[in-house]
């Protein structure tokens, strides 16, 4: 029976993989092989999964799957992360983002005559912008109308500027993303304490391994491609629409979490506040700000819009995808192809180590294939609490590696968002950026390994 279903769960991410590759919509690719596995599971007589409140017909139950799927999700990380959304696109509309864009890339002006270090340093800046605007596509836009021009003037190439650019959103990491949204309901902690426990001490080494690559990639092609720009292009100075102490509003979240998280004890009796609620304070705070800036309560109400349409451009994008994903993973699951894949692991010698090695090098060649962390990520991430309890290893050790690799193979895509939209404005291909990420993420995919298991 795990042969079979192993086989059958291998087919179907096979065609989906083949679909997204082809640009179907991915909420219809994911929710239709997740509802034909469950159909053929049934059939099959496989174990289905458990439901709370069954309905009484076995075929029918298996709607009542999505049911449950929307009722959890939209109650739980569903909410978190459309109040992320809103709240991205309400400091973008405002000119909160672009006021912490202009103030961070402030020090790449005192090195002009360093054109390959200013192009690294614009990693781990774009990395911090990207843990307060986690907006993959919305940040990229940001750094391509403003850092782009200075680096190509300087005379770094188009695929060097470009490539670095889409660098700075490789790690999906920080309270406000969606990915740990999504890993810490799996791992069942804050999202504070495992991006200060987990996360930061993974992501500073693959930063510094990141810049290190990068330098010397793009300084070798460039000269083995003569590629350096040699016709000048007009430098864009980012246009400010409000004071620059705006800048403290896409760091406000983070700001507010860290104060009243339980690594500090500036309080006598703990307060517990989430991500969600954080994120509607902070927009009642830059509320606050424009009526205090502008005096204008007529336009303040209005602008509050801009939050709710967030919510909704997010549910609509990815909510619906991490539902649909919720669906291929109970699919998978079904089809005994955890067992399966537990099986044939232990039958080759490999633990809970190599599994989790395997784990995260399938999320990395779907993120590329898929030209989405977050498809990727929602797809298998559920899977990880079936695989470690059979195993007896750590949710934790075994999640987070899958989180960079998410990331990391999103930038390695020609087909995704960042890559396309990046490659649009520097007009070159996205296949080339995406050939010259490859060895940089090919490096720090490997030391990720080496320094989460081995050291």
């Amino acid at each position: 029976m795990i042969l079979y279903g192993s086989v059958l769960a291998l087919i179907f991410i096979v065609i989906v993989a083949r679909l997204l590759i082809l640009k179907y919509n991915p909420q219809a690719v994911l929710l239709f092989s997740g509802l034909f596995m469950l159909i053929i599971a049934l059939l099959l007589g496989f174990k289905m999964p458990i439901l709370v409140k069954p309905t009484g017909s076995s075929f029918l139950n298996i709607f009542e799957y999505i049911k449950v799927a929307f009722s959890e999700t939209n109650a739980q990380v569903g909410l978190l992360i459309m109040a992320i959304g809103g709240f991205v696109a309400f400091i973008e509309k405002n000119g909160a983002s672009d006021a912490l864009v202009y103030l961070a890339l402030k020090p790449l002006s005192l090195m002009k005559k360093y054109p390959y270090i200013i192009a690294s340093l614009v990693i781990p800046i774009g990395q911090f912008l990207f843990i307060c605007i986690p907006s993959a596509a919305g940040l990229s836009l940001l750094l391509m109308a403003s850092v782009f021009p200075i680096m190509v003037n300087l005379g770094v190439s188009r695929l060097s500027a470009v490539s670095v650019i889409t660098a700075t959103t490789a790690f999906g990491v920080g309270p406000a993303s969606v990915i740990t949204a999504r890993s810490v309901k799996i791992i069942d902690t804050s999202s504070v304490s495992h991006f200060f426990d987990s996360q930061i001490p993974l992501m500073v080494p693959l930063t510094i391994t990141l810049m290190i690559c990068f330098f010397f990639v793009n300084r070798y092609f460039d000269k083995k491609e003569n590629s350096s720009a040699t016709v000048p292009i007009e430098e864009k100075e980012i246009v400010l629409k409000v004071p620059l102490y705006y800048a403290i509003l896409p760091i406000l979240p983070l700001i507010i979490l860290l104060v009243f998280s339980e690594m500090f004890s500036f309080f006598e009796t703990p307060i517990h506040i989430d991500t969600t609620t954080v994120m509607i304070i902070c927009v009642f705070i830059g509320l606050l700000m424009d009526l205090i800036r502008t005096r204008n309560l007529k336009m303040v109400f209005e602008s509050l819009q801009i939050f709710f349409n967030g919510m909704g451009d997010i549910f609509k994008s990815v909510v619906t995808l991490i539902i649909a994903a919720e669906m291929f993973s109970k699919g998978l699951i079904s089809l005994l192809f955890i067992d399966g894949l537990i099986t044939s692991s232990q039958s080759i010698g490999l633990g809970g180590i190599g599994i989790s090695i395997v784990m995260a090098v399938m999320i990395f060649f779907a993120s590329v294939l898929m030209g989405s962390g977050n498809a990727a990520f929602f797809a298998f991430g559920p899977l990880v609490p079936k695989i470690t309890n059979e195993l007896g290893v750590s949710t934790t050790s075994m999640i987070l590696p899958m989180e960079f690799s998410a990331s990391m193979g999103r930038t390695v895509s020609p087909i995704s968002g960042v890559l396309i939209a990046s490659s649009n404005i520097a007009k070159v291909s996205p296949f080339d950026i995406a050939k010259r990420n490859a060895i940089p993420f090919g490096i720090t995919f490997l030391v990720m390994i080496i320094i989460h298991f081995i050291l």
